[in-house]
C-alpha cells in the first residue's frame, strides 16, 4: 500500500533547503580544512557512573567553569547543544511564527536564515558593505517586526571582525525593540576583540559562544548563551529537559580547568601562527588576494576560484567553498596540512 508520508509534513519544511554542512557535502581525502574545526586530538577521562540517571539541564559545575572563563556571572550564562541551539532557543522564545522576523547580515553563517525558517518566521537581509561592515542606515530601515538581530564577529566566512562602536550603535538603535545576537563562536582567537563586557551596559545583548573551534571539540557539541538573566529565564522556558549529556558536561568542565585552558591557550597561538604563515605564503602568490583574518580560516579570492577548489578536492584536499565570488575558505589546521595545501595551490597556479 502507497502512502504520500511527504504530504503529511509542514509546507515550510517540504520546501526547504538544508543548510549544507562540511559533512552533508562529503568528499574524500586526507586533509581536511572546511569545517573550521581544530586539527589537534586531545584526550579526557569518560566516567560512567552517571549514565544511569539524566543529566542536570544546567550543570552548576558546567555553568560555574564557563562564566568564570567569560569573566561574568554565572546567571548571565546557559549552556546547549552547541551554538546553533542557541539560534534556535532564541527565535523559538522571542518570535511569533508567520509574524515577527529575524535579520542578518550576509555574507554570514547561514543557519540564521535556515533556523528561522524551520519555525515559519521570515528572515530579512540586510548584507554587510563592500568593507563587510554593518551597514547601520540600511538596517535601521528594515526593523520593521524585527526582534531578533544577528551578527557575527569574527564573521564566517569573511574572518573580519565588526567594528564595536558600529555594534554598541545597533545596540541603541534596537532598544526595546529587538535583541542583538553577537555571534562569537570565534572570538578565543581574538578575545580583545570581544563585546562580553557590554552585557550589563546593554539588556538586549546577547552572546553566543562555542567550545568546537578554539578548545577543539567540535564532536561534543557544547555551547553557550550569555546574555541578560531575564533572557536566560526565557530561554529556559523552551530549552530540552536534558540537552547536556552527562559525559558532555564532564568533557568540557575538564576542557574549562586550569589545565584545560593553559593547553588551549597554547594551541591556539599554535593555529594564529600557522594562520599567518598560511596568509603570508598565499598572499605571495600573484593574482591572489587573502582577507585579513582573525578566526581559525581564512577567506582567500583566486583567479578562478571553482576551478581551484575543484583541482584541490579532486586531489584530497578537501575546503569550502564561499558564497564570496572566486572565494574559499580555508580553515587552519596543523603545519603539515598548511604546507601540502599552499603548495599544491602554488603548483596549480603555476600551470
Amino acid at each position: 500500500m502507497s502512502q504520500n508520508i511527504e504530504a503529511l509534513a509542514r509546507k515550510t519544511v517540504r520546501e526547504m533547503t538544508p543548510y549544507m554542512s562540511a559533512r552533508r557535502l562529503g568528499g574524500s581525502g586526507d586533509i581536511w580544512l572546511n569545517a573550521n574545526e581544530s586539527p589537534f586530538v586531545n584526550e579526557y577521562a569518560i566516567k560512567s557512573d552517571r549514565l544511569n540517571r539524566y543529566s542536570t539541564c544546567q550543570p552548576d559545575e558546567l555553568i560555574n567553569a564557563y562564566a568564570s572563563y567569560a569573566g561574568i556571572n554565572s546567571q548571565y550564562v546557559l549552556t546547549s547543544r552547541g551554538a546553533d541551539e542557541g539560534i534556535e532557543l532564541l527565535i523559538r522564545a522571542f518570535c511569533e511564527p508567520n509574524k515577527d522576523k529575524i535579520l542578518y547580515c550576509p555574507p554570514t553563517y547561514g543557519m540564521y536564515a535556515i533556523s528561522a525558517q524551520t519555525f515559519d518566521v521570515e528572515a530579512k537581509q540586510v548584507p554587510l558593505t563592500a568593507e563587510w561592515q554593518l551597514d547601520l542606515d540600511a538596517i535601521g530601515q528594515s526593523l520593521d517586526a524585527v526582534k531578533l538581530v544577528f551578527v557575527c564577529s569574527p564573521n564566517n566566512p569573511t574572518g573580519n571582525l565588526l567594528n564595536r562602536a558600529d555594534i554598541e550603535a545597533l545596540l541603541d538603535m534596537t532598544a526595546n525593540r529587538a535583541l542583538v545576537v553577537v555571534d562569537e563562536a570565534y572570538i578565543d582567537f581574538c578575545m580583545d576583540a570581544s563585546v562580553v563586557d557590554l552585557l550589563d551596559k546593554y539588556p538586549n545583548l546577547v552572546i553566543l559562544r562555542t567550545l568546537s573551534k578554539a578548545f577543539a571539540l567540535a564532536g561534543l557539541r557544547c555551547g553557550f548563551t550569555l546574555a541578560n538573566p531575564v533572557v536566560i529565564e526565557l530561554l529556559l522556558k523552551v530549552i530540552a529537559p536534558y540537552p547536556v549529556p552527562v559525559p558532555v558536561a564532564d568533557i568540557a568542565v575538564e576542557a574549562l580547568s586550569e589545565i584545560g585552558l593553559a593547553r588551549a591557550k597554547t594551541q591556539i597561538l599554535d593555529l594564529c601562527a600557522n594562520r599567518a604563515y598560511l596568509q603570508a605564503g598565499l598572499g605571495m602568490l600573484p593574482g591572489v588576494h587573502v582577507f585579513d583574518g582573525y578566526g581559525n580560516y581564512l577567506l582567500v579570492k583566486f583567479p578562478d576560484g571553482e576551478r581551484l577548489f575543484k583541482a584541490l578536492w579532486d586531489n584530497g584536499i578537501i575546503l569550502r567553498r564561499s558564497p564570496v565570488e572566486n572565494c574559499i575558505r580555508i580553515s587552519i589546521g596543523n603545519r603539515d596540512e598548511c604546507e601540502k595545501t599552499l603548495a599544491f595551490i602554488r603548483q596549480q597556479l603555476e600551470q
